[in-house]
């Protein structure tokens, strides 16, 4: 699963730190998220979502592996 949690978080100037403590979350998470080592929770892909205002479908898409 690709994700676009770095760009996004460019677009409000968060650190993973920041975004981290927004979520509930650990720094280390975040950094396993958006490197693809760790998929997330929908509980926590939604939390996400809301802090960034957007659609869980604009943060993470399936690549075609992820369809097999």
């Amino acid at each position: 699963m690709k994700n676009t949690i770095k760009v996004e978080r460019a677009k409000k100037n968060w650190t993973q730190a920041e975004l981290a403590e927004k979520i509930g979350v650990s720094r280390q998470a975040i950094h396993a998220i958006e490197a693809g080592k760790f998929v997330p929770s929908t509980v926590l892909a939604l939390r996400m979502a809301k802090e960034f205002g957007t659609a869980v479908e604009i943060i993470f898409q399936l690549e075609e592996t992820d369809l097999v």
